[in-house]
């Protein structure tokens, strides 16, 4: 293997290797560089395009085909083509319940607070497979256009992910074989791009309004010595050009009194007008009309008409504007820069409305598709240590984390951390009765704590004996510029509280901290597939002993075919978990799921009859 150093001060691998820019989309991703004139650029590998459509398409061999290959099957094999996978990281059931009938592929409903899993054919995957695929398209298409190996970046997010859909963006990134420097920020990136809180001395606040394909945002930033703080970010994560397109195709069908009802039948038709209305909507930004056909359709629209149109959706993201102004205490007078994102904001008016809103007319000089890779790639070059006009603050070298069931590191505070930072999570208990909570703090990029370092442990004690999942426990971790981490616990419903001091990089050499990040991304793939295993089986266990203790309580309402036929689904569990196969597990659990939803939910039909006549039932 080769010999690499290690600078302790940023925590990034010294290799003579590009750092890339990555922008990973919910509809589109896109890859950038610095390139040889020390200016960001997005990679077009082969005349592919610059966009790569964040689409997963798999055969019948489980092969998995990213990008525009991938975007032809959404007709012609929805149920194994995966898209908006970005929605769904590190959301649970619950999280995305509300919007099921926009996936046209199956996503597990374990009724828990588990992370999704998506299931295509009999395996399932997790969002983060998901785009660890699209990730190593994007790799592959750098590695291949700059005919160097591709071994470390950037990554860009939302402003509003909170921290589990952080972690799983870092590790997507990990299983695709990538060493992830740093999650920026969407709007933090756009900025940079327009040279915004490049000189240090600079102080401005920013609004970053970011109109996608499907999602909307809009972040508030205040830059101050080169450091970017969110105020505010307000957005609809289901809003975006697909609207206008959809807008337009409801016009047409309108117009040309089209039934409904076979349209619902032809989806090769619907297709084919979802095409056009795109295609009429870019028309328009330029022309004044779009007068074309599909068959004996007229697909006929002036620009007025297609503005108002669209003009309730626009009206709706200048609601979240407002409202993210009001968040941060400023006016739109207030902000001094306004900063275009996103493929939709060509519309010129959107753009028109945008600048009538802040009184300013917004930065639209760079393309809006590819502006927030552009500063990743800058944010990249500046992590690299080639920004002599950049103060790059000291950072964290190692992750730092707990220990969850199985053994498992969650991490708390990622590598590359700024310094100080804090950080913290909620967990809960998994008995019944737990009156105790051993915390261990281990400091690693390894997915299992026994390859991590042990940093400390310590018992939260006295936590009221209630039903698992019931006590909410934070624990919070603050590492200040000493580089000493205080972890603290502390049990919300009874104010139990323990903390404990520690110094996480005593006794680390430069040569153990290289070898901890070599074997990390060495066993990248491994580590992911046992973490998955161990997440799968403490699922099913937990599944197990809830079905069990369902029957045990509610027998009494069922029938004894029900009570048998969920023994038999229970023992099938319980032979799955045996094997230890993570896809036959999945499988077994929510075959179960499946089999006891009804009654489970003719008992809680019960249970609700009974305590509206004032009367109880066991929990």
């Amino acid at each position: 293997m080769a010999k690499i150093s290690i600078n302790l001060a940023t925590g990034s691998l010294q290799q003579e290797e590009i750092i890339v820019g990555i922008d990973l989309g919910t509809t589109n991703s896109l890859v950038a560089f610095i390139n040889p004139d020390k200016k960001p650029q997005v990679i077009n590998d082969t005349g592919k395009g610059l966009l790569v459509p964040s689409v997963v398409y798999f055969n019948a061999k489980g092969d998995a085909l990213v990008g525009n290959e991938a975007k032809e099957f959404l007709i012609t094999d929805p149920a194994n083509t995966i898209f908006s996978v970005k929605r769904l990281l590190g959301r649970s059931y619950k999280d995305v319940a509300g919007h099921q009938d926009t996936f046209s592929y199956k996503i597990i409903d374990d009724e828990n607070d588990s992370l999704v899993k998506i299931k295509v054919g009999d395996k399932f995957y997790t969002p983060i497979e998901l785009s660890a695929e699209i990730l190593k398209e994007l790799k592959a298409r750098a590695e291949h256009a700059l005919k160097t190996p591709v071994n470390r970046a950037v990554i860009t997010v939302p402003a509003y992910f909170n921290d589990s859909q952080r972690q799983a963006t870092r590790d997507a990134g990990k299983l695709a074989g990538l060493d992830v420097l740093r999650i920026v920020n969407e709007p933090t990136a756009a900025s940079l791009a327009y040279g915004l809180g490049l000189d240090p001395n600079q102080q401005k606040t920013i609004a970053v309004y970011d109109l996608g394909g499907g999602t909307f945002d809009v972040s508030i930033l205040s830059i101050q010595n080169g450091i970017f703080e969110v105020l505010s970010t307000n957005g609809n994560t289901f809003l975006g050009g697909d609207d206008f397109d959809r807008s337009i195709v409801h016009y047409w069908i309108e117009k040309n009194k089209l039934d409904a009802a076979v349209l619902a039948q032809d989806s090769g038709l619907m297709q084919s007008l979802r095409l056009k209305a795109e295609e009429a909507k870019k028309a328009l930004s330029s022309q004044n009309l779009f007068n074309e056909q599909i068959g004996d359709i007229w697909c006929t629209l002036d620009k007025q008409t297609f503005e108002q149109l669209i003009a309730p959706k626009v009206a709706e993201t200048l609601n979240s504007c407002k409202q993210a102004l009001t968040d941060s205490k400023l006016t739109a007078a207030e902000i001094d820069e306004v900063v275009l994102v996103g493929g939709s904001t060509r519309t010129p008016y959107v753009k028109a409305q945008v600048a009538e809103f802040f009184g300013r007319y917004p930065h639209d000089q760079i393309n809006p598709d590819e502006v927030v890779a552009l500063g990743a790639a800058i944010q990249a070059d500046i992590l690299a240590g080639n920004r002599s006009d950049i103060l790059l603050l000291d950072v964290t070298p190692l992750s730092l984390g707990i220990e969850t069931m199985g053994g498992l590191m969650d991490v708390i505070i990622p590598r590359n951390a700024k310094v100080p930072t804090k950080a913290g999570r909620q967990y809960t208990t998994s008995i019944d009765g737990q009156v105790n909570m051993k915390i261990s703090v281990f400091q690693g990029e390894r997915d299992l704590v026994q390859e991590n370092r042990k940093l400390a442990e310590f018992d939260l004690k006295g936590i009221p004996a209630m039903p698992a999942g019931l006590p909410k426990v934070d624990i919070n971790f603050m590492l200040n510029a000493d580089g000493i981490l205080t972890v603290q616990a502390i049990e919300l419903r009874s104010g139990v509280k323990q903390e404990i001091d520690i110094t996480p990089s005593y006794g680390l050499t430069d040569d153990t901290v290289e070898k901890m990040l070599i074997d990390s991304i060495t066993h990248a793939k491994s580590d992911v597939e046992q973490r998955m295993l161990i997440e799968a089986r403490s699922e099913g266990e937990q599944l197990v002993y809830t079905a069990e203790r369902f029957i045990e309580k509610h027998g009494s309402f069922l029938t004894a075919a029900e009570i048998a036929d969920t023994g038999t689904h229970i023992k099938a569990l319980k032979a799955a978990l045996a094997k230890a196969e993570k896809d036959e597990i999945l499988k077994k659990a929510d075959e179960l799921n499946e089999f006891t939803r009804p009654f489970a939910e003719r008992v809680m039909d019960v249970a609700v009859s009974s305590a509206m006549k004032g009367k109880s039932i066991d929990k």
